[in-house]
């Protein structure tokens, strides 16, 4: 009798398999007050049958999340399965280990491509989204991915999305406190900015807070102490504030993109059109964090390589903010530069065209602004980005 190999049957052994993880929740993550079900894998190694999880009694927890997919019409391609198999692999071995892992699976079902597919197809978003992920699911569920799906969540569902309308929410009532180093509510900012605070043992040992409490009452005019210009100050410090930005818009789509959404002056969505104008946009104060997120990737265990591309991304400088007076106008002019030394060698200054000011300068010099010749010596540039300023300087670094 000849010896030869059986093919392995995955077309029946893997389904069979796939349906007893579904029936059975062979992967489900128990939370502190769940029975564990008698024959259940996770009480069986845990010896957690039919008894009630508590803290106590669970083993180390591991939580391993993959990047949620957009649910698009055309379904997987080759990088969902390369990136969720490695993940699965963690899980996989991490259970053998004897950890209690927690790997759920969701959908990233809000936003442009979304609403594009529906008004390409002529349905609506939600039947399309729904449809769509109904599609994902079943692809990813004959891949046999060990997820919890009991922990699925899809970005459109309410019960989702009320939480990140309640983290912005946080964001917005908060500044970044430069005492405590650390988001703080921005209710004390509002109670130190008063004549009469009612919450000051709260704030009495923080030398900021102390400080604008005196700027505020001692410092400002009665006059302005208004509620708008109280209000104005305290914008100035919110962690989610509005501001008008440079932005690029898409007409066709009616909305604001990134820099990545853009290629060669076209949105990447479609080949529309793109146009860079100011808009008032919402924004975050992350850059008050450059010094935290700089300090902590000390506590991180990634390449020296990718810790550097981090540092440039997070593009902390040292420096100086400095003011320069105008002959015809009555504002100041504020630029940043990291070497104040240099200043008494400025020789010119440049706006961005978006500046406030751009206009103004052009109707008193009758819009003719002419450059004779370019600096005879090599100079630098230092362009921040915050104000919009671009000063010149020789070079002298």
């Amino acid at each position: 009798m000849a010896n030869g190999r059986r093919i392995y049957p995955f077309h029946l052994i893997e389904p069979k398999w796939q349906r007893f993880w579904d029936r059975e929740e062979t992967f489900r993550a128990f939370n502190p007050g769940e029975v564990v079900p008698a024959g259940h894998p996770f009480g069986i190694r845990h010896g957690l049958e039919d008894k009630t999880v508590s803290e106590e009694n669970l083993p180390p927890k591991l939580y391993i999340l993959d990047m949620f997919p957009y649910p698009s019409g055309a379904g997987l391609h080759v990088g969902h399965p390369e990136g969720y198999t490695a993940t699965d692999i963690l899980a996989r071995y991490f259970r053998s280990k004897g950890y209690h892992v927690l790997h759920p699976m969701g959908w990233d079902a809000f936003g442009l491509p979304a609403e594009q597919y529906a008004v390409k197809t002529g349905q609506h978003p939600r039947a399309s989204t729904e449809k769509n992920i109904a599609n994902f699911r079943r692809q990813i569920k004959s891949l046999g991915f060990s997820y919890d799906w009991r922990r699925e969540i899809d970005t459109t569902d309410p019960g989702y999305y009320k939480w990140t309308q309640w983290i912005f929410l946080q964001i917005y009532n908060s500044y970044f406190d430069p005492y405590w180093k650390k988001a703080t509510p921005i209710a004390l900012l509002q109670d130190a900015l008063s004549e009469t605070p009612t919450m000051k043992e709260k704030w009495s040992g923080n030398p900021f807070l102390c400080e604008m409490h005196r700027l505020w009452t001692k410092q400002t005019p009665p006059e302005k102490r208004t509620d708008s210009y109280r209000r104005h100050l305290i914008d100035k410090y919110r962690l989610a504030y509005v501001s008008e930005q440079p932005v690029w818009w898409c007409e066709a789509l009616g909305t604001v993109l990134a820099n990545e959404e853009v290629s060669e002056g076209k949105s990447i969505i479609g080949g529309h059109p793109v146009v860079r104008k100011p808009m008032r946009q919402w924004m975050l104060r992350i850059t008050a964090y450059a010094e935290r997120l700089l300090e902590d990737l000390d506590l991180i265990d990634w390449s020296e390589s990718l810790k550097e591309m981090q540092r440039n991304w997070i593009g902390r400088s040292e420096g100086a903010e400095v003011d320069f007076k105008l002959t015809h106008l009555p504002e100041k002019v504020r630029v940043f530069t990291t070497r104040p030394d240099t200043l008494f060698g400025a020789t010119y200054m440049v706006l961005a065209p978006e500046h406030f000011l751009v206009d103004e300068f052009l109707t008193i010099a009758d819009g003719k602004y002419v450059v004779d010749q370019h600096i005879e010596s090599a100079v630098v540039e230092v362009v921040d980005s915050d104000t919009g300023q671009c000063e010149v300087l020789p070079t002298n670094a």
